[in-house]
């Protein structure tokens, strides 16, 4: 069966820039193997989930092909499937336009009732 390191894994399928930010991220703990911590030395194999956050993006993929070097983003693609969930969405936001001045009561009772609603 074939193995990988974790940071070598993430760096090659372009998870993370650099492998040296996957080393980083693994040290602080930001990188998991089937829900457990993983230092930069954990090796990965297919089947595994590995979780990682990278930036402020938390990323849930599976293995499907173990690779050591890097290759390009189409053949990267096909080595793991994305089981991220997907963003919750966007909340609209009450607003004002600038420069209209201050509330009326009216105006603020229609806002307290749509702060609160959400």
């Amino acid at each position: 069966m074939e193995s990988t390191r974790i940071d070598r894994w993430l760096w090659a399928v372009r998870l993370t820039k650099t492998r040296p930010d996957a080393a980083a991220a693994c040290r602080g703990g930001h990188v998991r193997i089937n829900d457990k911590p993983a230092k930069a030395s954990a090796t990965v194999v297919p089947g595994d989930r590995v979780r990682a956050r990278v930036g402020d993006k938390t990323r849930i993929v599976e293995v499907v092909r173990v690779i050591g070097k890097r290759v390009g983003a189409a053949d990267a693609a096909t080595c793991f499937i994305d089981r991220t969930p997907p963003p919750p969405p966007d909340v609209p936001i009450a607003r004002r336009d600038r420069g209209a001045g201050r509330p009326t009561k009216r105006e603020r009772r229609v806002l307290d009732r749509f702060r609160t609603q959400s």
